[in-house]
């Protein structure tokens, strides 16, 4: 049995243990249940319950979410439109979200991929190379989509 400062009582029969806990006010907590002797402890459960929950409030407070974003482009994208999507992807990236870019094609757009395609790695390369950022999964065809996640870099 262990006190509630951290004292040792010892071994003592569970009749003894019992009324150690209500001379003192305090509750009878087994600890450790499959050692020989089981452990005990005196403690104020309800402050003890109070204390846990109070830890897991200041762990989930410290923890950082990170989101998925997501940029879509078209192979005939203009200068304008383009610079307007990458500044909201560096805007992401340094926010600390990852980024999910997308290169739609659609129509006669898939007839030439190669070109959209070409485009979408200039594209990826830009930002890596401007960023500092990740290519966490690397380009890839999924129907008329290519795929591609950046995450931004761990150093900071």
């Amino acid at each position: 049995m262990i006190a509630d400062e951290g004292e040792q009582h010892g071994v003592v029969s569970i009749q003894e243990a019992n009324r150690i806990a209500e001379e003192a006010g305090l509750d009878l907590v087994e600890v450790s249940p499959n050692a020989k002797p089981p452990v005990v402890k005196l403690i104020d459960y309800g402050k003890f319950k109070y204390q846990q929950q109070k830890k897991a409030a200041e762990a989930k407070k410290k923890q950082v979410t990170i989101q998925v974003k997501e940029v879509k482009f078209r192979p005939a994208i203009d200068v304008h439109d383009l610079n307007v999507k990458l500044k909201n992807v560096y805007r992401f990236l340094d926010a600390g979200d990852k980024v999910k870019l997308l290169m739609q094609f659609r129509g006669r757009e898939m007839a030439h991929k190669d070109i959209g395609l070409g485009k979408f790695k200039e594209i990826i390369a830009g930002i890596v190379e401007e960023t500092d950022a990740v290519v966490e999964s690397p380009l890839k065809m999924m129907g008329n989509r290519a795929i591609c996640m950046i995450a931004p870099s761990k150093k900071k």
